[in-house]
């Protein structure tokens, strides 16, 4: 039994006459009493009696009309299904960013390339970078957003493209160094300060700014995420030198715009972010439109704050012509 035999069946069994059946399939009459011939000579079981150019189906073809229906109603979804997943409107997504875009950010973005009713499953990780990387190396993720790799010249499991953009200070709304339009790290020699973990790359290359100009760092609060810094910073506590995605989540949390104010860096401390994905992982349309839709939305995040954004090389930065 063919698919075709089957739709010649139902056509004959869902029509009026043979030939509305073959006008539905778009075939000749005797094709498709030929087909049906053929089925019944497969099954040994006429399935119609002849009565004249009419054909009368037996009792048993009742039973075969429901299979043949749920079969073609079958087909009918894996086509859709097949033709949604081509399209990009349906799938799985196994994806990963560290945890200051995985608060917010990341997410709720995901969350709007959703198509209602689509049948899409996601799976996202809040990792750490390193742990992020290690999941693309081992090809479990459909991509990742990350710190940039320190060297990726010995990497041969993953994929990474780079996107930097400058950093701002970050300070409780009514401290007073939020009358100034501009800081330098200078104007925060010996004021309290939130960071990134000081292993860092971030954190390295504004210890070196401050080295430069002969300022004091005065670490009171480090963390994983710069978010949690910035409950610090909305209590006065301290200031931070952040990312401009964290400027991006402050301005879009209305507790913290109205606690925290974002003023700009003299300096040019360039913080660098990474969408990673596996080298040998097979990678669905969805997840690559996906990915495609989310470097876009990071390029726009930036430029909304002002954080000049750089795909690829960027600009040279404060702690780099310093090693010069």
């Amino acid at each position: 039994m063919n698919m075709s035999q089957i739709q010649a069946f139902h056509a004959v069994m869902t029509s009026a006459s043979l030939s509305e059946a073959a006008r539905k399939l778009g075939r000749t009459q005797p094709a498709v009493s030929a087909a049906i011939k053929t089925l019944e000579d497969q099954l040994d079981l006429k399935l119609f009696t002849r009565e004249g150019r009419k054909l009368v189906p037996v009792p048993e073809a009742q039973y075969l009309l429901t299979e043949t229906t749920a079969i073609l109603g079958q087909l009918t979804r894996v086509r859709r299904t097949m033709k949604s997943l081509a399209d990009g409107q349906t799938g799985s997504l196994n994806i990963a960013a560290m945890p200051g875009p995985a608060a917010m950010l990341f997410p709720r973005f995901v969350a709007s390339q959703i198509e209602p009713d689509a049948g899409t499953s996601v799976s996202i990780l809040a990792r750490s970078s390193t742990q992020i990387a290690e999941l693309a190396r081992a090809q479990s993720i459909d991509f990742g957003f990350s710190d940039a790799p320190e060297d990726l010249r010995k990497e041969d499991l993953y994929k990474a493209e780079i996107i930097s953009g400058k950093s701002f200070v970050a300070l409780p709304m009514h401290h007073p160094l939020a009358r100034h339009r501009d800081l330098s790290v200078r104007d925060l020699d010996g004021v309290p300060m939130g960071s990134l973990l000081t292993t860092h790359a971030h954190q390295r290359e504004v210890q070196t700014c401050f080295e430069a100009a002969n300022a004091h760092f005065s670490l009171m609060v480090e963390g994983q995420a710069f978010l949690q810094a910035m409950q610090f910073v909305r209590e006065g506590l301290c200031c931070a030198i952040v990312d401009p995605l964290t400027v991006a989540h402050i301005n879009a949390t209305s507790d913290l715009a109205r606690l925290v104010t974002i003023r700009s860096l003299t300096e040019t401390v360039r913080y660098r972010y990474a969408i990673i994905e596996p080298r040998y992982r097979p990678i669905s349309v969805l997840a690559l439109q996906i990915k495609a839709a989310w470097r876009e939305e990071v390029v726009n995040l930036l430029h909304s704050v002002g954080a000049d954004p750089v795909i690829g090389a960027e600009p040279q930065s404060m702690s780099d012509s310093m090693s010069l």
